[in-house]
């Protein structure tokens, strides 16, 4: 038998699929039963294979253009995109994800390294200018001692808007450098994570002991607690991509990472909404005429916030298996 003629014995199947897709994408009639299912699989690979005949042997472009149309509505009911459900999202960022950033030895580990070579960095900083130029350099030190001459009040307030996307595009470069260096075997990201602390720590060190200390402290107290923890968590997201492609657990590296991945995509995520909420507050907020101790508060309301996240939220309610 030729190919076109097998092909055409063949019309009844496709008939049959173009039925089975116009049920299965009806909000009605849209669910089957087991054997419809696998009747539909089966339909499904046979038309795939139809279609590859139709190409290879170059029949009438409108059997060929029917096959790829079948083709694409029976793969979209077999693989379907998955919508953005509220439920799950909620339940995966205030359930699941909670409780394993509470385990999360990769952002333990972070945590340790940002807060305490920020700190360390802050007292040499503090106690001593060289130390300041050696590691920013001076055009830097004076550059942030002209920023803050004036009190950051002083601007334009109907900037405000236009300041929080700038913000929040300063922000996502700064996240996505500390994400994407941990690929780089974790210690990419390590290394990313101590340039940040050590120079942040050296600039909040050396302003507290300059004349613009005032302006300076009023401008970066609120919004502080969610740009510094979310520099952390994206610190920590991309060393987990990192660390799989070393320790592999038994999987292969592809594997690995992509395990890996499921873990970290999420708190990337997370980084990503303090990002966009530090912007906010910076934008809004930390320019603006409130007293110094309505800042303050913010920074102290945003703390509980993140605290009341990762440990209340994050204390283990079962017996799940620590994350590595």
């Amino acid at each position: 038998m030729k190919v076109a003629e097998l092909l055409d014995a063949r019309r009844e199947n496709w008939r049959e699929l173009e039925r089975a897709c116009t049920q299965m994408e009806s909000r009605l009639t849209g669910r089957l039963n087991a054997e419809g299912v696998e009747r539909f699989a089966a339909l499904y690979r046979s038309a795939c294979a139809d279609l590859a005949l139709a190409d290879a042997y170059q029949l009438p472009p409108n059997s060929v253009q029917y096959l790829h149309q079948l083709v694409a509505r029976g793969h979209n009911q077999l693989y379907p995109s998955r919508s953005f459900m509220l439920a799950e999202w909620w339940d995966e960022m205030f359930y699941v994800l909670p409780q394993r950033l509470f385990r999360d030895n990769c952002l333990r580990l972070a945590f340790a390294v940002f807060w305490g070579i920020f700190l360390a960095s802050m007292v040499c900083a503090y106690n001593s200018p060289k130390f300041t130029e050696n590691l920013v350099g001076k055009d830097m030190m004076r550059t942030m001692e002209e920023m803050y001459e004036q009190p950051a009040s002083s601007r334009d307030p109907n900037l405000g808007g236009v300041m929080a996307g700038f913000y929040v595009k300063n922000n996502a470069g700064i996240g996505l450098q500390c994400f994407a260096a941990g690929l780089i075997f974790g210690v990419g990201g390590l290394l990313i994570t101590v340039s940040n602390a050590s120079i942040l720590g050296a600039v909040f060190g050396h302003m507290a002991t300059v004349p613009q200390r005032g302006n300076f402290f009023q401008f970066v107290t609120a919004h502080g607690p969610f740009e510094l923890t979310a520099v952390v968590l994206a610190s920590a997201a991309g060393m987990r991509l990192g660390f799989s492609i070393v320790h592999t657990r038994g999987y292969s590296r592809a594997a690995s990472l992509k395990l890996a991945a499921r873990e970290a995509v999420p708190a990337a995520c997370a980084s990503v909404v303090l990002f966009c909420l530090a912007a906010v507050i910076e934008a809004f907020i930390s320019p603006s005429l409130l007293p110094y101790a309505v800042k303050a508060f913010v920074a102290v309301f945003t703390s509980a916030l993140l605290l009341f996240y990762f440990v209340m939220l994050g204390y283990p309610r079962g017996e799940d298996d620590a994350t590595g």
